[in-house]
């Protein structure tokens, strides 16, 4: 039976991060707490050419379900045999199109919000997933617009277009990450489509998540940046408790530090190193910590240092 994503009560997302929500993380995210999984954003070009980097990157955790699968890309045909090779992978619910990265890169292969600026285009890439796809749903990543916003257009077009759900940055692609998220739009695309939309941009706490839910009427948020160092988000969420026990958040450090050594191998420890920074972030003794870790590479030094530190990193917290 495939599985599918239940919009009755507000659904918790963990967003693409290129460089950080790869399976070990995403794991960990959602044994803790998300109902929904994303990869990392794979080009439809380098998927339709078979790259062993890419298919890689399509592996997904047992406790992946549902999971769904982010493609970029911005010709039909290239996307149509994208999806023709995600057909033949199991354990995929979702086929995701990025229509919102606003990185130049993306942006100037005519992908990610690039896609903004051709809504007829965006759309036809949007029904050809749908056509082709056999997974059991298809979604949409936008932001509210290239330069200015048309968010209500983009939305309705994505709707129109087939999808079964959207999740919306509450930026333009000219805001990139910096400009003030716009909480208000978000709310007006719920008010007008019909199927589920996700909230996203800058939701960094519990308290932000519950507002932004509140404020908006989606039916669902989808955190990045903000579960990177706190994945705990999400149990907070699931759970309804602001406070999270120190046992716990050790507890999902250290799974994510053996995620990342099964998944990586020894390449998994300098790998782990910027997230040994963001994990410490507001610890007393973090600076010595950082400085400590960036010159070991043997697993069995490094899993004892951080098990130590984040074991008694309730008694050095700074205030």
């Amino acid at each position: 039976m495939k599985n599918t994503i239940c919009f009755d009560k507000p659904v918790y997302v963990l967003a693409p991060l290129a460089g950080f929500t790869d399976l070990p993380f995403r794991s960990v995210v959602k044994k803790f707490g998300a109902d929904l999984t994303v990869s990392e954003m794979l080009s439809s070009n380098a998927l339709a050419h078979g790259s062993k980097k890419t298919l890689h990157m399509l592996q997904k955790s047992p406790l992946e379900n549902p999971y769904s699968v982010q493609i970029a890309g911005a010709d039909a045909d290239i996307v149509r045999s994208a999806v023709e090779l995600l057909n033949e992978q199991d354990g995929i619910d979702v086929i995701d199109l990025n229509c919102g990265c606003p990185v130049p890169k993306v942006v100037g292969h005519g992908s990610g919000s690039s896609l903004l600026l051709d809504l007829p285009l965006m759309g036809k890439i949007i029904k050809t997933i749908k056509d082709t796809s056999n997974k059991n749903l298809t979604s949409v990543k936008i932001r509210l617009g290239f330069e200015e916003k048309n968010h209500i257009d983009i939305a309705k077009m994505v709707e129109d277009s087939g999808a079964d759900f959207l999740a919306v940055h509450g930026r333009t692609r000219a805001g990139k990450f910096k400009a003030a998220v716009d909480y208000d739009a978000i709310k007006e695309i719920k008010e007008a489509v019909s199927i589920p939309v996700i909230a996203n941009g800058d939701i960094d706490s519990y308290e932000k998540a519950k507002w932004v839910l509140e404020h908006t009427g989606a039916d669902g948020v989808m955190i990045g940046r903000g579960a990177v160092g706190a994945p705990w988000i999400f149990h907070q969420l699931r759970s309804g408790e602001e406070y999270v026990d120190q046992k716990l958040k050790h507890e999902i450090i250290m799974e994510h530090f053996d995620k990342m050594i099964d998944f990586y191998g020894t390449h998994g420890v300098p790998m782990f190193r910027k997230h040994t920074h963001t994990y410490s972030k507001g610890y007393r003794g973090a600076s010595a910590l950082r400085n400590q870790v960036n010159s070991i590479d043997d697993i069995t030094q490094y899993r004892s240092i951080i098990d130590e530190f984040f074991q008694n990193a309730e008694m050095t917290l700074s205030c």
